[in-house]
C-alpha cells in the first residue's frame, strides 16, 4: 500500500495513520530503536541492546545536553579496543584544508563533540550486528566558534564480531543531559 498524503481540513483516521507508519517501517524508513537520557557529569554512556538482526544499518544521534569542557566524542563497539581505521577530510571555516586519519585505534575517533554549549553527534553504521566488518560514516563541527572547522569521516572496524552494544566516551571532561537516539534503517 502506498504512503497516504493528506490535505488541509481532511479527517485523519487511526487506520490511515497506522498504515503510514507501517509503510515507513517496511519501506526503508528510520525506526526509533531506543532513546537514552545521558546522566549528570558522566565520562561515558553505554547503550546496551542497540543492534539486532532486525536492521543492517543504524543511525546514532546525540543531541541536547552539554559537556563540561570542549572535547571530542569517541564510539566503541562492545568491548573491542583495537582495529578501528578511518580517514577524514574537511576544512576550517576560513577555508584551510584539514585531512588525516587513524590506524588500529581503540575506538571510532572524533565522532562528535561536547562543549559547554551543546553535545552533537550523528553517526551511521552498517553491519554492527552481522559477523562482518562494521562501517561508519560521520561528520561534525570540531569547534563551534568562528575559528572552528568541519569534518567528514569514513571508517571501519576490522573484525567479524557481532555487536549489540556501544559506548560513547568523551575525550575531555564530562557530559550532562541530552539524549542518545538509535534508529534502525528498515529493510526495504
Amino acid at each position: 500500500m502506498p504512503l497516504t498524503t493528506y490535505t488541509a481540513g481532511e479527517v485523519l483516521t487511526a487506520a490511515s495513520l497506522n498504515s503510514n507508519f507501517s509503510f515507513a517501517s517496511t519501506n526503508g524508513g528510520l525506526v526509533l530503536v531506543s532513546a537514552t537520557t545521558i546522566g549528570s557529569a558522566v565520562s561515558s554512556v553505554t547503550i546496551s541492546s542497540a543492534f539486532s538482526a532486525t536492521y543492517d544499518a543504524y543511525k546514532i544521534v546525540v543531541s541536547g545536553g552539554v559537556g563540561s569542557a570542549g572535547g571530542s566524542l569517541q564510539l566503541q563497539l562492545g568491548s573491542t579496543t583495537s582495529g578501528y581505521y578511518g580517514g577524514f577530510g574537511g576544512s576550517t571555516f576560513a577555508g584551510v584544508a584539514d585531512a588525516g586519519g587513524y590506524t588500529n585505534t581503540a575506538n571510532f575517533q572524533n565522532v562528535g563533540r561536547g562543549s559547554t554549549n551543546t553535545l552533537q553527534m550523528s553517526v551511521e553504521l552498517q553491519n554492527p550486528f552481522d559477523t562482518k566488518n562494521t562501517y561508519a560514516q560521520y561528520s561534525f563541527i570540531v569547534n563551534d566558534s568562528s575559528a572552528g572547522r568541519a569534518r567528514m569521516t569514513g571508517a571501519f572496524l576490522n573484525n567479524s564480531t557481532s555487536y549489540t552494544a556501544f559506548t560513547i566516551v568523551v575525550e575531555t571532561g564530562t557530559l550532562t543531559g541530552g539524549t542518545v537516539a538509535v534508529y534502525g534503517y528498515a529493510k526495504a
